[in-house]
């Protein structure tokens, strides 16, 4: 019996996954770690720590497993590390969330306007994005940009730690914004023009190709075997989103965590300018040989956990003396019929398709009758519509999806699944897994050891669990609903430019 680690790098902390040959869990360990924020805007991670917690949970992991043969990784995008001459970091890792570059992206990159950076890259300009980032690094901090040898994401950190020359798969690449996702390379071009060179940059590879083997010495201080191979993952997302056996067009994952994510996949590059005006991005999916987008609320189960801090204590003093969790008594409390409110779900900055700071969220249709239930209620339909929004765009750019596969925390609530499905008016399917991300890549790595195609093992490792599919008389409410909610935010962003 053999066994294959996937890891997976997130912003508030890492896992390990151990998978034996037919795809069974067989070891499992994490790690949690804390973001810092600055006063100007900064989200930083101490990116020696997280990769301590990394080799922490890949020996916890492989522990109770068999032998390990091959370890893959995926990774939160965007985070990038600067590291001296001796490997050694510079500065803390500026991660997705950390919005510093805002100036920069207003600027535009010298003699590269957005079109031009959509057409090479598949992505629209956004402070979240490694280029960004880096030159505002340039400019802030010139000391650290000067001394540095490498800038690396987490994923090629990580490969750096465990011995290996450092190397990222294609779709943690491509969220950098200096990746040309048809030439698979760093872009001459967009390199240029941020004076940097590419030998200062991990090196990008096909998801599952084999990066290196981990030396004899490091694999031995982890409790791994000789002749582990590192494959490269990429990007969390399409990584979780092979994890969940999207390995054909039509089919996406919907991952409900912090934020709400959909994943697809796509034969070929699409490149159309109704998704670069809803800043849905081309790059590399982590399946062979298809691309993916995603579609994302900042605002998921982050919205949830706000509704249970500030609204929600009798529910937590009562989960304090056993029993159902809060979270199981707030869906109670939501009940399961539509509610009476309408919600702009912009707790946060939002994300696709509008990329907006600055509008905040917003609930109409309150009354002295409204409950928390229903606010509750309301609050999780306004992120499902605009999640639909998302998938209504899609599918008028030619990228229609039929099935979505629903993982992460969120998808163990049945209640919250219901409610997808009718909000959405489409099938959503569960699965029999646990840790998609880890999945995904560690799939990758068993494809390298053993030569077998990566479809084949999906289709024995995934297992689809049930469909929940909607309920006609309570998707036609939603129908209605969703045609009003189309016009919402433009009618709220007007009122927030004007200072109501």
């Amino acid at each position: 019996m053999n066994a294959y680690l996937g890891v997976d790098i997130g912003t508030s902390g890492c896992k390990a996954a151990a998978f034996d040959d037919e795809g069974a869990l067989c070891g499992f360990a994490s790690a949690e770690y804390n973001v810092s924020f600055t006063p100007d805007g900064g989200a930083e991670l101490d990116s020696g720590e997280v990769m301590e917690k990394c080799l922490g949970v890949i020996r916890a992991a492989a522990a109770g497993a068999p032998p390990i043969r091959a370890l893959g990784v995926s990774s939160q995008g965007e985070a990038f590390t600067a590291l001296d001459a001796r490997g050694a970091p510079l500065c803390q890792a500026m991660v997705s969330s950390d919005a510093r570059a805002t100036e920069y992206v207003e600027k535009g990159l010298p003699g590269l306007p957005a079109d031009r950076l959509y057409e090479i890259t598949g992505h629209t300009p956004h402070p979240m994005f490694t280029l960004y980032k880096l030159w505002w690094l340039r400019a802030r901090r010139p000391d650290v940009w000067a001394r540095t040898r490498k800038f690396l994401c987490f994923e090629d950190l990580l490969g750096h730690r465990l011995g290996l020359d450092p190397a990222l798969g294609w779709p943690l690449a491509g969220r950098t914004m200096l990746f040309d996702v048809t030439r698979h390379d760093w872009s001459p071009e967009i390199l240029a023009a941020l004076e940097l060179t590419p030998d200062r940059l991990g090196r990008p590879l096909r998801s599952g190709s084999v990066a290196g083997v981990i030396p004899d010495e490091i694999a031995q201080s982890l409790g791994l075997p000789t002749g582990v191979r590192v494959v490269t993952g990429g990007h969390d997302q399409p990584c979780g989103a092979l994890g969940a056996g999207v390995t054909e067009p039509g089919v996406a994952m919907y991952a409900t965590g912090t934020v709400e994510c959909i994943t697809p996949a796509f034969k070929k590059a699409v490149f159309s300018p109704a998704l670069m005006r809803s800043n849905l991005c081309t790059y590399d999916h982590a399946a062979p040989e298809l691309y993916a987008t995603v579609a994302f609320n900042l605002t998921g189960g982050n919205a949830l956990k706000w509704f249970r801090d500030e609204l929600g204590e009798p529910e937590r003093r009562a989960a304090e003396d056993g029993g159902a969790s809060a979270y199981e008594r707030l869906w109670t409390l939501a009940g399961d019929r539509p509610s009476n409110l309408l919600c702009l779900p912009y707790l946060t900055s939002s994300g696709t398709p509008y990329f907006d700071p600055h509008t905040p969220g917003a609930v109409l249709g309150l009354r002295l009758s409204t409950t928390r239930g229903e606010l509750l209620r309301g609050l999780l339909e306004g992120v499902t519509l605009e999640m639909r929004l998302n998938l209504e765009i899609l599918d008028t750019a030619g990228c229609p999806i039929r099935e979505l596969r629903v993982i992460g925390g969120g998808s163990k609530s049945a209640a919250w699944n219901q409610l997808k499905a009718d909000v959405l008016n489409k099938p959503v399917t569960t699965l029999d897994i646990g840790e998609a991300g880890c999945l995904g890549v560690a799939l990758l790595g068993c494809a390298a050891h053993t030569g077998a195609a990566v479809d084949g093992i999906a289709r024995r490792w995934v297992k689809p669990r049930a469909v929940v599919r909607p309920r006609p008389e309570v998707a036609a409410v939603y129908e209605r609903r969703f045609a009003v909610y189309r016009e919402l935010y433009p009618a709220l962003k007007r009122l927030a430019v004007a200072g109501c």
